[in-house]
């Protein structure tokens, strides 16, 4: 286990970023939460190129490492597509003790009108203390793509004006570069 600490941590860290985010969308329950990943962002996770079964025996301690801190969370597969499943001890966990990311219930709450713009979004960007990047993106998923610099907030934003409404995805800049827009 002890070698694949970096790993479980930077992913204990990717579930709980991803929960609250999940919590400022619809709220917080304590249940259990299913959460999926595909095989490649868990491999940038542990900085390997292990194949599915490998990866599997990799998490086999990512149970015990976590239900010492939070709660249990525990991880199947079906081919290359994992699931973790995230016991209700570690909703609660996340949510009592993980503070809410006042910028993530800011742009959710942004996106949540019909009226809203990107330029909108953009204002919301350039509000924040931390400096951020805008960047024009011509690849028929998203219209831009907005990231921090130098902050702890690594995730790319990407959003694309629907029409009606406007859609975002955040991804890990090693996730979005595997798509390779």
């Amino acid at each position: 286990m002890e070698q694949f600490l970096a790993g479980f941590e930077a992913l204990k860290a990717n579930i709980f970023d991803n929960m609250i985010e999940q919590q400022a969308k619809l709220g917080y329950r304590k249940e259990p939460v299913r959460l999926y990943y595909p095989l490649s962002s868990l491999n940038h996770f542990f900085n390997k190129k292990a194949d599915s079964d490998e990866m599997q025996q990799i998490l086999s301690d990512f149970p015990v490492y976590t239900k010492e801190q939070c709660g249990e969370i525990s991880a199947t597969h079906k081919g290359e597509r994992f699931c973790f499943t995230i016991s209700e001890e570690v909703s609660e966990y996340v949510h009592t003790n993980k503070p809410g990311n006042i910028f993530i219930c800011e742009l959710i709450q942004l996106l949540t009108k019909h009226s809203t713009t990107l330029e909108e979004i953009i204002t919301l960007f350039k509000s924040q203390p931390k400096e951020s990047v805008i960047e024009p993106v011509n690849n028929g998923e998203f219209d831009i793509l907005i990231r921090f610099v130098n902050d702890k907030d690594r995730y790319y934003y990407c959003f694309k004006d629907e029409g009606c409404h406007i859609i975002y995805h955040r991804f890990l800049p090693e996730d979005y570069a595997d798509f390779d827009f």
